[in-house]
């Protein structure tokens, strides 16, 4: 097991993308501690994990709230007396900010995005300084392609992305002489995550395209002619969570299947 006895917190452990992080990391030995602002969504993919013959908790977290990340993490280092891996897979809700064109969005909408920079700021933080004493431990978050390749009427959301690819190159350029790893990863929108869904419904009157339609176009732009799924995606972040990708650090993995060149 490529993980195995290493403690895992996975925040926005009740969408697609933290789900099913959690159920590969529990698969391959890892002991998961679900993070998420709403306690029946993480406990229904905990009870799975624990059906399934792993080992899961979970706790109702607001990743944006300081304080609350830090009970919930002296919680799991009390249990464990160990930090390993943590994963910064958390949603904010953007309905009020998709289809809206830039020069139309209140300021106060746009900012709205800057919550994925500043919860993975806190996560990352709070993690590192338990990962410290150890000299080991690995921080990983998810991106999307939108960080490098200009997308419209998605409002803040592109330079967020951005943001947070910067900030894991610098948590790195800091964090790696303390034998701490992080990397990001950037997949293409996944047809089983709700993220893709929201990004088509915006435009479905406008470019008159049904839903198979879409996924079809988005599909055209990789090599392999699909989209990736979350399963291939969380088998992805095993291996960089795991002693096998130890010298990988201070990069976003891209994962567009050939959407975007890097």
């Amino acid at each position: 097991m490529m993980l195995k006895n290493k403690a895992a917190v996975i925040y926005g452990a009740g969408g697609g993308i933290g789900g099913a992080v959690a159920r590969a990391f529990a698969k391959e030995g890892a002991r998961v501690f679900l993070a998420g602002p709403h306690r029946a969504s993480v406990e229904a993919v905990a009870q799975e994990i624990v059906a399934a013959g792993g080992f899961a908790e979970a706790a109702e977290v607001d990743a944006l709230d300081e304080q609350a990340i830090e009970k919930h993490l002296q919680s799991v280092i009390d249990r464990t007396e160990h930090l390993d891996i943590s994963f910064n897979a958390i949603a904010i809700p953007d309905a009020k900010i998709l289809g809206v064109p830039l020069i139309e969005l209140d300021a106060t909408l746009f900012d709205l995005a800057g919550g994925y920079v500043r919860s993975y700021f806190l996560t990352a933080r709070l993690a590192a300084r338990r990962m410290i004493p150890n000299r080991s431990g690995v921080i990983m978050t998810v991106t999307a392609l939108h960080s490098r390749m200009g997308i419209p009427l998605v409002g803040g959301y592109g330079p967020a992305q951005a943001a947070k690819e910067s900030l894991t190159r610098s948590l790195s350029a800091e964090l790696a002489p303390h034998g701490i790893r992080v990397i990001g990863l950037r997949p293409q929108g996944m047809p089983e995550t709700a993220t893709i869904r929201r990004a088509y419904e915006p435009r479905a009157k406008a470019s008159g395209m049904t839903w198979e339609q879409w996924q079809t176009m988005l599909a055209s732009r990789t090599h392999p002619r699909r989209l990736m799924t979350l399963e291939e995606m969380a088998n992805a972040a095993v291996f960089f969570a795991s002693d096998k990708a130890s010298g990988l650090t201070g990069t976003t993995v891209n994962l567009t299947m050939g959407s975007l060149d890097d």
